[in-house]
């Protein structure tokens, strides 16, 4: 089995794992069992510990002086503004809607990349995002009474998302796989922390079934960040990050049987401007790296 194809199966494994986490939380907080905050502190603690034992088996310390600096720490301020409306966004969007806006983080990226990190961007790519962007509007639909409120958690998570993996390229290469995952997870539980501080009533623990659900979450999202972590240092960067977009996918079929949701047909072609225009960003940046790699003028 090639690097390439190794790579594919491990990014669609940690898409269904992603779908699943989505899945349970969203049940787990639709069930009325456990609010959003503290179903968000429940899944970053055992998340959290998860990786924590995992990092202590590899012998790899839970703390690094890197935490501290600048890079991580804005990479930590934006997967916190991602955790908390993500999660916002699960309990009070539907699935399919908040799926589809999240596609768009790996557009956010490409700008962030070209107009802040100084990336060269060709025309073709530049107008991908604007095809991107586009989707993203049919989906939120603006009017000039404004956007609806829970539409808004989503696309401020895609936000927080996109600086997140924007900040990560700039973060100490030495920090480890399984650091980043007690630090990402610690983020979740503080993330949680801040909703349940503005959630009214006295925090109350999940009921049994809405705690089950939240323990499958933890284990499909420690499942889901372990794949996706393999799966960007298992064959090239081209070929596997494409499959990102079988997440939508997957959470389309989820949405539809077991929540019921029937997207409309501007959700489902927003979404399909949002995969189609990402797609063809990373086949283009794909392109371009191949040839710098054998000496070619590269097209953006």
């Amino acid at each position: 089995m090639s690097d390439n194809l190794k790579g594919s199966l491990f990014m669609m494994l940690a898409m269904l794992g992603f779908g699943i986490e989505d899945a349970f939380f969203k049940a787990a907080t639709g069930s009325g069992g456990v609010t959003a905050g503290m179903g968000t502190v429940q899944f970053g603690l055992m998340a959290m510990l998860t990786y924590a034992l995992y990092a202590r088996h590899k012998g790899v310390p839970l703390w690094d002086a890197a935490y501290l600096q600048r890079g991580l720490l804005i990479r930590t301020a934006f997967e916190i503004c991602g955790r908390l409306f993500f999660a916002l966004a699960l309990a009070y969007t539907p699935l399919s809607t908040t799926s589809a806006i999240l596609q768009a983080a790996p557009l956010v990226v490409m700008l962030g990349a070209g107009l802040i990190l100084g990336e060269k961007i060709g025309p073709r790519r530049w107008a991908a995002m604007a095809v991107g962007f586009l989707g993203v509007l049919l989906i939120i639909r603006p009017s000039p009474s404004g956007i609806e409120a829970n539409a808004i958690f989503a696309l401020l998570g895609m936000i927080g998302f996109a600086g997140r993996d924007l900040a990560t390229r700039t973060s100490p290469p030495h920090v480890r796989s399984a650091q980043l995952g007690v630090l990402g997870f610690g983020v979740v539980t503080f993330a949680g922390c801040v909703i349940l501080a503005f959630e009214p009533g006295a925090p109350r623990l999940p009921d049994g079934p809405a705690a089950l659900m939240i323990c499958g979450t933890a284990l499909a999202g420690v499942v889901g960040y372990t794949a996706l972590t393999a799966a960007m240092r298992t064959g090239e960067v081209s070929v596997v990050a494409p499959f990102r977009y079988s997440r939508l996918i997957i959470a389309l079929v989820i949405a539809y049987a077991v929540f019921g949701e029937r997207p409309d047909a501007m959700t489902l072609a927003g979404a399909a401007l949002i995969v189609g225009s990402g797609t063809y960003s990373l086949w283009r940046d794909g392109r371009a790296g191949a040839r710098r790699r054998s000496g070619v003028k590269a097209e953006p």
